[in-house]
């Protein structure tokens, strides 16, 4: 609920990521609380949405959880169009899914020239998903951390299974809205 006197801003936040990195895992811990060892892939993609109560104002997070799958890429672009925040999600027991976050951001940002629609204010997160699987790393944190700077994203280690830093994400990307 919307606290008396504060702004309330409706922001459209998108995920991208490659199936199977935690995309959708990820979002249900934040809006529900829940995790679910199997759960099944997206199809095109699936829509939340989840209220924050900054001292500030009320932020509306209207969360586009896009599917990873490969036949799925070229849609990407319709949900991620006029978004407020942008997520790219890798698996840090995957070198080839952190590997295809780049193309990830590339594609955004591309995608985001060429229609003019290019927003200097558009938050951009890099989550690197998984860290309950640290003993099966692939993707050290440096490198993560390092490709966010070069790319004007912010970067987070997450785990949807043990809800590590997933409330941190969100609560980091409404406080740079505000």
């Amino acid at each position: 609920m919307a606290k008396p006197g504060n702004k309330i801003i409706q922001a459209k936040l998108v995920l991208l990521g490659d199936m199977g990195t935690g995309k959708t895992s990820l979002v249900l811990r934040f809006v529900k609380g829940q995790f679910y060892d199997n759960q099944e892939p997206t199809i095109g993609a699936a829509f939340f949405t989840q209220i924050l109560s900054l001292a500030e104002a009320t932020v509306k997070f209207d969360i586009w959880d896009t599917a990873g799958q490969e036949r799925y890429h070229s849609l990407a672009p319709m949900y991620y169009r006029g978004a407020a925040a942008a997520v790219v999600v890798y698996d840090i027991s995957s070198t080839r899914k952190r590997g295809r976050a780049g193309r990830w951001r590339r594609q955004l940002g591309v995608n985001l020239l060429r229609r003019k629609e290019r927003n200097h204010n558009l938050v951009m997160a890099l989550v690197a998903n998984k860290s309950d699987l640290d003993s099966k790393r692939e993707v050290e944190k440096e490198e993560g951390e390092q490709f966010s700077q070069e790319n004007g994203m912010f970067f987070l280690e997450t785990s949807a299974k043990t809800a590590q830093n997933i409330n941190e994400l969100f609560y980091e990307i409404a406080s740079v809205l505000d």
